[in-house]
Parts: C-alpha cells; structure tokens; sequence
C-alpha cells in the first residue's frame, strides 16, 4: 500500500467517525429534549380537542371568579377560562403570592377525567405582565383588555 493511499483510508475513516458522532450526538439531544418540550393550550382547545392523559402541557388564561377552592390540606380547585370554555384544575401545593382570582395564570400537568391536574402553577409577577401564550388565547376569545403596560 503506498501513502496516498493509506491517507486517503485515514480521512475517511476521520470523516465517518464525524458523522457517526454528529448523528449519536444530535439523537442524545432529541431524546433529552423530549420531555422538557411542554406545548401551550388554551382552555379553548382542551375542550375541542381533549390531549391524551399521559400528555404533559401547559394551560394559560384566567382564574375564573368564584371558582377558587382551598380544600384540606394543600389541594386547591379552581377554574380556568379563556372566555370561550373553562376548564377545571386541582392542584396540590403552595399557590405563587399573585395568585388570585381573575388574574392571569400558566399551569404546567395533564387533562386527566375533565381535569388538569396541575404539577406547576405560574401567576403573572406583577400587574402589567402576562405572558404572550395567555394574551393570544384571551384576544381570541374577545376577553383581552389592554391595560397599557408592556407584556415583556
């Protein structure tokens, strides 16, 4: 075998090893990522179309008025509505300080039985912000009122 020849072996066995690489490297991420990609509904959608009970998602819109209920222990029931559906959530933990009844809210869980059982619960941190994903559904539905502060 002469020189070339081995060179030429050399390099491509560099370039295969590359893109063996890129490629075990690129499905490690994919498969990291999976779980941590949490797509955004409104209640709206959630009753048009129901997500599988396995599914993680998050919810956004506004606590319902009247709907809020602390139960024993650390369990709160409310409801989340859009102005076009409503969906009931129960959630076991301590609720952020903003939460409070016709505020804006994003839930992180599942729709399980007619229900998002919430693992997270976010409430806007002060009042001229909500988040873009809750501000969308909500002029939606007709239900938005621009309060004149920025949403960023």
């Amino acid at each position: 075998m002469s020189l070339r020849s081995l060179k030429k072996q050399r390099r491509i066995q560099v370039i295969a090893l590359a893109a063996v690489a890129l490629v075990l490297s690129t499905a490690l991420i994919g498969y990291a990522m999976r779980d941590g990609i949490n797509f955004f509904r409104s209640p709206s959608q959630v009753m048009e179309q129901p997500p599988a009970p396995n599914e993680t998602f998050r919810i956004g819109g506004l606590v319902e008025v009247g709907s809020l209920i602390r139960g024993e222990g650390h369990e709160i029931r409310f409801n989340v509505t859009d102005g076009g559906a409503t969906v009931p959530v129960v959630f076991a933990g301590v609720l952020p300080d903003l939460f409070d009844e016709n505020q804006g809210m994003v839930g992180t869980g599942k729709y399980v039985d007619g229900v998002f059982r919430a693992s997270e619960i976010l409430a806007k941190h002060d009042e001229t912000y909500m988040p873009k994903e809750v501000i969308d559904a909500l002029k939606e539905q007709g239900v938005y009122k621009d309060t004149g502060g920025t949403d960023s």
